[in-house]
């Protein structure tokens, strides 16, 4: 068995944002050469998130609206945490709801996806640089 190891940097300039990641997904597994295993792709950062869903503008304004029902970033002191000089108490939430990983079955070379599957970055705390981690085992 092969193992590939590659990590995807970013820096992203608003506090949020969604990023489709597929393209460079698909590069790392290209890089690998492996045909059949599995791939696994995971956010580094606790304040930060991978997930797989649709590439719909209004699928993720709906994601942003709900979230931001769910934990809105303000007011700063409904966090606990953000006692700690932190203003992101909201983001680490919001990160356990959309999850930290993804795991893609590798099928003939090509991520074994269903319809209109992608992979997406998603930022709750950004403004600072931030990585995600591509590991793909198999032959």
């Amino acid at each position: 068995m092969r193992s590939y190891r590659k990590e995807l940097w970013f820096d992203i300039p608003a506090r949020r944002e969604f990023r489709n990641i597929t393209s460079q997904v698909e590069r790392c597994l290209q890089e690998s050469g492996i045909q059949e295993g599995l791939l696994l792709c995971n956010a580094m950062h606790i304040t930060a998130s991978v997930f797989i869903n649709d590439d719909e503008s209004g699928l993720h304004q709906d994601f942003e609206r709900w979230l931001e029902g769910l934990a809105p970033h303000e007011p700063l002191s409904n966090y606990l945490h953000n006692n700690t000089g932190e203003d992101n108490g909201d983001a680490h939430l919001k990160r356990t709801v959309m999850g930290r990983e993804v795991v893609v079955a590798v099928t003939g070379g090509r991520l074994d996806f269903g319809p209109w599957e992608q992979i997406f970055y998603g930022e709750f705390d950004g403004r600072r640089r931030k990585r995600v981690l591509v590991k793909i085992i198999g032959e």
